[in-house]
């Protein structure tokens, strides 16, 4: 065997801590492959594996606008002015 040691692989659970995700979202993006997973299983219900620094090294590869929601005319678009009662 190397002398080079090798990283373990760790659950969904463990990603999602990693990460600051729920679980249930890990997986959503496990499967749509838009995060490294490895499945374990052929069936239906497979248990997937990550590794922290693949894990790392995708959050690295995405822009920095991708990472939040909508775009800045969405988040920052003012609100309607409320009417009072009185007007129509």
């Amino acid at each position: 065997m190397s002398s080079e040691t090798l990283e373990s692989f760790v659950d969904g659970t463990t990603a999602a801590e990693f990460l600051a995700l729920k679980p249930r979202r890990v997986l959503e993006l496990a499967r749509a492959g838009d995060l490294p997973a490895y499945p374990l299983g052929q069936g239906v219900r497979r248990v997937w594996r990550f590794r922290l620094s693949e894990l790392a090294a995708a959050l690295k590869q995405i822009p920095a606008p991708a990472l939040v929601y909508g775009t800045p005319e969405t988040r920052y678009r003012s609100k309607p002015a409320k009417r009072s009662a009185g007007s129509k």
